[in-house]
């Protein structure tokens, strides 16, 4: 038998469809109101690079369709089994937003990294629900199918993928559950494709704070390291404006940065804005992701590994040093474009330089990963349910 198989046959495997057992709870939200937010200082980041040439896939509540992410493509959708192009929160469009939002001159609403290929791949929902075996109704999404939506973020060739939800369970049972979510991260690894996920919220998930809890996917496959991206997930933690922890923000050792994650505007379904007020480590996630498409932009000979490495290097460093609050520091996307490399002479790759990077995705994933990746997914009861951050 091959050790190899193809990309096509992996997003066959893997097609986002219907959920058994799921129900609607609640009404899908509308277009969100406009006005005035407080954006981030990105005007000398994109002088340098907007992302231009790299897919990054959002795995989230959906990304609807809006004027300002006109690089939007659809990825599938594990509720319904649509596109992924609908969402009845608001949540995942807002994290595309905050990721992409093209700048306009009526606001200060400006994606970290507009020039990026957004991928929309739908995977829970708060207004959905499902019927277990058992009877019980449980929010709609669980690991397995994150996993999935992994590997097939992987498969539809994205580059970064961002994931802003968690769970919060005991170590014990983070270990057998978190067992899918292990293998995807890893075979996003090997693929070159890096992952960021949120840290979690207290009050979210399950999340309540206390010592011994684990996050998943974010501490999905920490084990101890301190080596950047060993786990195959740069989590990331949520600060306030002064580069303080936020309240909600779960800590532990295996946090590796932190992106503001309060008070944020960002875009809503249908042509509007969110309020100013949005906060949780779900937000903080595309900042970090944004700063990675930048890095993947600017110097694209760097893998995933690497760029990560960058991002922690150029970090705004806390008092204190590092933390299980914030990891090594706050992510400044421009310290990380213009950080000199160790040897040799700086990054020439300047502004949106015409075609993609040579981003190295490759044409196979290993079998071995897949195959007990779906023997994982599909011998798994629906174990944990997540509530996004």
């Amino acid at each position: 038998m091959s050790a190899l198989v193809p990309v096509a046959a992996l997003l066959v495997a893997l097609a986002a469809g219907p959920e058994g057992g799921l129900s609607q709870v609640t009404e899908c939200v509308g277009a969100g109101g406009s006005g005035r937010g407080g954006g981030l200082p990105l005007a000398e980041v994109h002088a340098l690079a907007d992302g231009t040439g790299v897919r990054v896939a959002v795995i989230d509540t959906g990304v609807a369709p809006h004027a300002r992410l006109p690089r939007l493509a659809g990825g599938g959708d594990y509720l319904t089994g649509g596109d992924g192009l609908t969402d009845c929160d608001g949540h995942g469009t807002a994290v595309a937003g905050l990721l992409a939002a093209t700048p306009d001159p009526e606001d200060d609403v400006v994606g970290v990294a507009p020039g990026v290929e957004v991928v929309a791949i739908r995977q829970a929902s708060p207004s959905f629900a499902v019927t277990t075996p058992s009877g019980e109704t449980m929010p709609a999404g669980d690991t397995a199918s994150l996993a999935q939506a992994v590997l097939r973020a992987v498969g539809l060739g994205a580059s970064v993928v961002t994931i802003s939800e968690a769970v919060c369970l005991d170590a014990a049972r983070a270990a057998v559950v978190g067992r899918p979510l292990r293998a995807a991260l890893q075979v996003a690894k090997a693929a070159d494709v890096l992952v960021v996920a949120a840290a979690g919220n207290v009050g979210s998930g399950g999340c309540t704070g206390e010592p011994g809890e684990v996050p998943l996917p974010a501490a999905a496959g920490w084990s101890g390291s301190t080596g950047v991206l060993d786990d195959g997930v740069l989590a990331v933690a949520a600060t306030t404006p002064d580069d303080a922890p936020a309240a909600f923000t779960v800590h532990g050792p295996w946090v590796d940065l932190a992106a503001r994650g309060t008070g944020l505007r960002s875009l809503a379904p249908g042509s509007g804005l969110t309020g100013a007020d949005l906060q949780g480590t779900s937000l903080a996630v595309p900042v970090v992701a944004g700063a990675a498409a930048l890095v993947r932009q600017r110097v694209p000979e760097l893998d995933a590994a690497e760029v990560a490495e960058r991002l922690v290097a150029g970090s705004r460093r806390v008092p204190g040093g590092r933390s299980d609050a914030l990891g090594a520091g706050v992510v400044d996307p421009l310290a990380a474009l213009t950080l000199l490399p160790a040897t040799g002479p700086p990054p020439t790759t300047v502004g949106t330089a015409a075609g993609p990077p040579p981003h190295r995705t490759p044409a196979w994933l290993p079998l071995a990963a897949v195959t007990a990746l779906c023997a994982l997914a599909a011998a798994s009861p629906l174990l944990a349910r997540r509530l996004r951050p």
